[in-house]
């Protein structure tokens, strides 16, 4: 088994890192006017945060030190982070659990305890990122990555989803979180759609953070894999595939034979994970607040939008993605369904 890697700089605790220093820095920063219901939103570098993750964000900046050999699964939240994850870790954990192993964590722990969240699980608990996984994950926009992980040959995996899908996702994770700890927003579909068109959505704008990511690609494309979870979801076998190869552990033409492939996209397989008793009565700690872990298992159907959006607020976010996506060539497989009259 690998040895584990320390990924702080220095010897000062984490939790000293994000002090008054980064508070007073967020304080001059712009903040979403009107606020937000139930907590604050800043801006930083283009992009909306929410002030503990921006907090977060930050220290990681200064004290985060990226390994060459890393991976990072990078993504806007609710375009397949959870799916993702599973994958990723099964490729990378196969020499070490068997198919029927029960020791296997996948069955035991939800995929966000198994490939932590860089800023998400750093402000929880910093002592996290002692791991012997390279494989991490951030919401984290590309121009807000820690320096050493600009700076670093390590290679970054980025998938996203058709944005319509990815607004629903998230609003119905988000309803269920308010549910789960007595908190009410107020705010509509409407409400929310509107602040997702503008950008001003958690790590948003939802289409920048998309472009950042796929530049890089193009500009690097042996560095940053880019990949949708519409192609993910049509065609798994063939990018578990590509995604080992990626990872620097592809699969040997014996573990090919023998269904290795197969094995893994059964297991990671999103009715399967939800189908597992820690993912249907389990929680994801992160001390400040406990997440239930069925909230990361819904649907995963391409084109569910049409369950809650209206023509109307269809159309508005596909005006903005044709305006952005378009131009570089991004396009998705539900478009073929178009809004137009």
């Amino acid at each position: 088994m690998p040895s584990k890697v320390y990924r702080l700089s220095g010897s000062e605790n984490a939790n000293e890192a994000m002090n008054k220093k980064y508070r007073e820095i967020i304080s001059t920063l712009p903040k979403l006017d009107p606020p937000h219901p139930t907590y604050e939103i800043y801006q930083y570098n283009g992009f909306w945060f929410h002030s503990s993750i921006l907090e977060a964000t930050l220290s990681l900046s200064d004290n985060f030190k990226a390994q060459p050999s890393d991976i990072y699964l990078c993504s806007s939240p609710k375009t397949g982070t959870t799916w993702l994850k599973a994958l990723a870790f099964s490729i990378m954990t196969r020499d070490r659990f068997s198919d029927d192993d029960s020791t296997n964590p996948l069955l035991n722990q939800v995929p966000h305890n198994c490939v932590p969240t860089l800023e998400v699980d750093f402000y929880a608990n910093p002592s996290f990122l002692d791991t012997e996984l390279p494989v991490l994950a951030t919401h984290v926009p590309y121009a807000c990555l820690p320096p050493s992980i600009l700076e670093s040959d390590c290679k970054i995996i980025y998938i996203c989803r058709e944005p319509k899908d990815t607004f629903v996702s998230w609003w119905h994770y988000d309803k269920k979180q308010q549910q789960t700890f007595g908190i009410e927003t107020g705010t509509t579909v409407e409400q929310d759609l509107k602040s997702f068109h503008n950008g001003t959505s958690m790590y948003g704008p939802y289409w920048d953070h998309v472009l950042e990511y796929l530049k890089e690609s193009v500009d690097r494309p042996e560095r940053v894999f880019f990949l949708t979870y519409e192609d993910l979801k049509s065609d798994t076998l063939c990018y578990v595939k590509k995604l080992a190869e990626f990872m620097g552990k592809p699969f040997t033409e014996e573990e090919v034979n023998q269904g290795a492939v197969e094995k893994i996209v059964a297991r990671c397989n999103i009715k399967t994970l939800s189908n597992l008793e820690v993912n249907k009565s389990g929680y994801f700690d992160l001390k400040q607040w406990k997440i239930n872990n069925s909230s990361f298992f819904r649907k995963g159907e391409v084109g569910d939008w049409k369950n809650l959006l209206t023509k109307d607020m269809a159309k508005s976010i596909d005006q903005i993605t044709q305006e952005k996506f378009h131009p570089v060539g991004l396009k998705f497989p539900s478009e073929k369904n178009t809004t137009k009259d």
